[in-house]
């Protein structure tokens, strides 16, 4: 199981969390990974950045994740991680 927790603290709301949680939803969905994968919320994580949102998979932490560098993030984060 792979858990991720996007930030949605003041910072990584204005910088899109919104956008790219709808971006991780539909991935997940379209892969079939729901039993393989967990969303979850959470407020700052303390890495903020001057671009784009923080994303923590399991223990690893991502920062500066935007809508441009998501497809290289989920790839990277989630499939290797997951195995697929």
């Amino acid at each position: 199981m792979v858990i991720i927790q996007i930030c949605v603290g003041s910072s990584c709301h204005l910088k899109g969390s919104e956008d790219i949680i709808e971006l991780l939803k539909n991935e997940i969905d379209a892969r079939g990974l729901e039993n393989e994968v967990t969303l979850a919320g959470s407020f700052c994580a303390g890495k903020c950045n001057r671009e784009g949102v923080t994303i923590t998979v399991d223990d690893e932490v991502y920062t500066g994740v935007t809508r441009e560098s998501f497809s290289e993030f989920f790839r990277k984060a989630v499939l290797e991680k997951s195995g697929k």
